[in-house]
C-alpha cells in the first residue's frame, strides 16, 4: 500500500496541532453530516472527511482544546446511536503525524513494540500515550485501510522504556474496551526489522 493511500497519509505535522478530535461512525452518510456540524460548530480545522474501512467514515479536526471540544460534542450529537468512536487528544506527540503518514526512517536498537486496537480512534489516542510515556522511538501508526477498520502502531527503544510504552498504549485501548493485542518483542530478529524499518535514502553526489 502506497503512504499516500493510507489514512493520513497526504496529512501535514501541523494539521493537527495544537489539539485534534475524531469522531467516526457506521453510518457513511451520517459522517457526512458530522463533517458539516463539527465544521460548523467551531472554528477547527476539518483534517480528514472520508471513508475508511469497513464501510465505516472518520472525522479528524484540529484546533484549540476547547475548539476540538466543542466540534466532537457537536459531531457526537449529529452522529448519534451511529458513532462507533471518538477522541479528544490535546497537544499531539510531535511523531504521531510522521508515523502516520509512513514508517519513520528509524533504527531498532534492542526492542520492539506492537500494539493493536479495534477502532482509528483508539489507535491514535493509544499511540499519542505510549510516545508520551517512555523514551521510545514511534515507527509506524497504520489505520484502517486494509486492516478491517482496526488499527496498530509500533514503538522502539531500549526494552525497559519499550515495556513502558506498550503497557501504556495498551491500558489506553484497554481502558475502552478496544485492546485487540500487545505485544513487546526483545531483541528482535533482523530478518523482521528488515521488513520494519525504513532506511533514508543514500545522498546522490
Amino acid at each position: 500500500m502506497e503512504h499516500g493511500e493510507r489514512l493520513g497519509g497526504r496529512t501535514a505535522s501541523s494539521d493537527v496541532e495544537p489539539a485534534l478530535g475524531l469522531v467516526e461512525t457506521a453510518s457513511v452518510a451520517l459522517g457526512y453530516r458530522v463533517a458539516d456540524a463539527v465544521a460548523k460548530a467551531s472554528p477547527v480545522r476539518l483534517v480528514w472527511a472520508r471513508t475508511v474501512s469497513p464501510g465505516h467514515f472518520v472525522v479528524l479536526v484540529s484546533g484549540d482544546p476547547d475548539e476540538v471540544a466543542a466540534a466532537v460534542d457537536a459531531g457526537l450529537r449529529a452522529g448519534g446511536d451511529e458513532v462507533t468512536d471518538a477522541i479528544e487528544i490535546a497537544n499531539v506527540h510531535r511523531d504521531l503525524v510522521d508515523a502516520v503518514r509512513g514508517p519513520r526512517a528509524v533504527a531498532v536498537a534492542e526492542a520492539l513494540g506492537v500494539v493493536e486496537c479495534r477502532t482509528v480512534a483508539t489507535t491514535l489516542l493509544a499511540a499519542d500515550a505510549a510516545a508520551k510515556a517512555a523514551a521510545v522511538d514511534l515507527l509506524e501508526v497504520r489505520l484502517a485501510m486494509h486492516l478491517g477498520g482496526k488499527g496498530f502502531f509500533l514503538v522502539a527503544g531500549e526494552t525497559g522504556d519499550v515495556d513502558e510504552a506498550v503497557a501504556t498504549g495498551a491500558e489506553v485501548a484497554r481502558a475502552r474496551g478496544q485492546l485487540v493485542r500487545d505485544v513487546v518483542i526483545p531483541r528482535a530478529a533482523r530478518e523482521l526489522l528488515d521488513h520494519v524499518e525504513v532506511r533514508p535514502e543514500p545522498r546522490r553526489s
